[in-house]
């Protein structure tokens, strides 16, 4: 089997060609992936630090995930207090006209009315849950909010009882709150028994104003870690990037003079070979 014989120069053309088309095809897949670092292969640190970021950062998108949900689990309880707090003003309201009340009749539609809006605190109370949990349920209702990979880090939410029972509020007896009769009588003990369901009324949103505080409090407590840690996916994804994103702008550039040696090394070779039949000729 016969061998081809090659002269310097176009050994070192074809070898500068094939350096140039190498280097050409990883620039090219450095593009196409957007990354300088696609395996551990390519930089075994870079790799697995960037990793480590990316699973951190999806351990807390988690985290992220669940505080949202809390702060949902707030917001309803925080809804329904503000629904029976506008009950309240209602029962007040109605309570405050009881006291004009010159008929049995007057006084029994008011005290219905009354009632009624007990039953619809107490419904609302119980409507007030988001998932599983209801804030506004008693103190068995209770949600751990964690805030770091460890569990180290969190705040605890504790519900109240916020039905007529637990706000210490009673309904009102046409026999316990008027002793008149339908031609008129004494009202003393009728306005004595409605103003202190008034009173009731009054205890009971101040009891829900504190309440409603506190929720405040805790809420603008997880809200500030869940900006936080939103900052902190970002701050690791971008860590992450750094490590293996390319430049796609500098990879570019790269391409473009890497196609302008290929150019240049396809016409050395082209010069060279030409001028070896030269030579050849000369012989022929």
């Amino acid at each position: 089997m016969s061998s081809i014989s090659l002269s310097s120069s176009l050994s070192q053309n074809l070898s500068s060609l094939k350096a140039t088309q190498t280097l050409m095809d990883e620039t090219e897949y450095k593009l196409t992936t957007g990354k300088k670092v696609n395996s551990a292969l390519d930089d075994p640190i870079a790799y697995f630090t960037s990793e480590a970021h990316l699973d951190r950062a999806s351990d807390l998108q988690t985290l992220k995930d669940d505080m949202s949900e809390s702060i949902q689990t707030l917001e309803a309880a925080d809804d329904g207090i503000t629904g029976i707090k506008e009950l309240i003003s209602d029962a007040k309201a109605i309570l405050q006209s009881a006291l004009t009340a010159e008929t049995d009749g007057d006084m029994e539609d008011y005290i219905s009315q009354y009632n009624a809006i007990m039953d619809d605190i107490d419904d609302l109370a119980e409507d007030s849950g988001y998932g599983d949990v209801n804030l506004l349920g008693g103190s068995t209702q209770t949600l751990d909010v964690v805030f770091d990979e460890d569990g180290e880090s969190k705040i605890t939410l504790t519900g109240f009882d916020a039905s007529t029972t637990g706000l210490s509020l009673t309904d009102a007896s046409s026999g316990a709150f008027y002793t008149g009769t339908t031609t008129g009588g004494d009202f003393a003990v009728t306005k004595t028994g409605i103003n202190a369901l008034i009173t009731e009324l009054d205890t009971a949103k101040d009891t829900l104003r504190a309440k409603s505080k506190t929720l405040s409090t805790q809420l603008s407590v997880i809200e500030t870690r869940s900006d936080f840690t939103d900052n902190l996916i970002t701050t690791l994804e971008d860590g992450s990037a750094n490590l293996v994103n390319a430049d796609t702008t500098k990879e570019g550039v790269n391409l473009t003079t890497l196609q302008t040696q290929q150019s240049l090394a396809i016409n050395s070779l082209s010069i060279a070979n030409s001028a070896s039949q030269a030579v050849l000729s000369l012989f022929s």
